[in-house]
């Protein structure tokens, strides 16, 4: 049974840092591209959840133009769990944060993702 659980969520005032972590099972983890995806709370929940950071083997990633240089995804593969490490956050990082998985390459669009997890609130004040 595949299970993907984020934690580290929480509230914090604009410029804090916050880590998440995603703790997965019951897929080929290693070869896996695992994703970080967010949707504000007054977003339509049928509108595409936004792109946020990805990563696939150890050091290929990819990043959002808006968190670029802020956020930074990494995975340890003997734990099976990835990582967002978030800094100088803002206001508008606000949202439910999900953490995706897929096989094969790096993809920006939720739709290519096959597993999610629950989603963790991450509420930034100013």
């Amino acid at each position: 049974q595949v299970q993907l659980v984020e934690s580290g969520g929480g509230l914090v005032q604009a410029g804090d840092s916050l880590r998440l972590s995603c703790a997965a099972s019951g897929f080929s983890f290693s070869s896996s591209t695992m994703a970080w995806f967010r949707q504000a709370p007054e977003e339509d929940p049928g509108k595409e959840r936004e792109f946020v950071a990805a990563i696939i083997w150890a050091f290929n990633t990819n990043y959002a133009d808006s968190v670029k240089g802020r956020f930074t995804i990494s995975r340890d593969n003997a734990k099976n769990t990835v990582y967002l490490q978030m800094n100088s956050l803002k206001p508008v990082d606000t949202a439910v944060y999900y953490c995706a998985a897929r096989r094969g390459s790096i993809a920006k669009k939720s739709d290519e993702y096959v597993y999610w997890g629950q989603g963790t609130q991450v509420t930034v004040s100013s």
